[in-house]
């Protein structure tokens, strides 16, 4: 499942797809991977690994 993530403007900010898990990748409006939410660690990370947020907070990959 692929979800559009716009801006007040409605100009697209990018997306979070979402596998069959509950995982979830970050994509910013080019496709490039900003970073991804592992259902079984509950960790959101950066394209790096780098663990950056305890929980979902994947839509806040795309306004950091």
């Amino acid at each position: 499942m692929s979800e559009t993530i716009k801006d007040y403007c409605g100009r697209i900010l990018g997306t979070i797809e979402t596998d069959g898990r509950g995982n979830k990748t970050v994509k910013d409006y080019c496709g490039r991977i900003l970073g991804t939410y592992d259902r079984s660690s509950n960790y959101t990370k950066d394209y790096c690994g780098r663990i950056l947020y305890q929980g979902d907070m994947a839509s806040a990959l795309l306004v950091r």
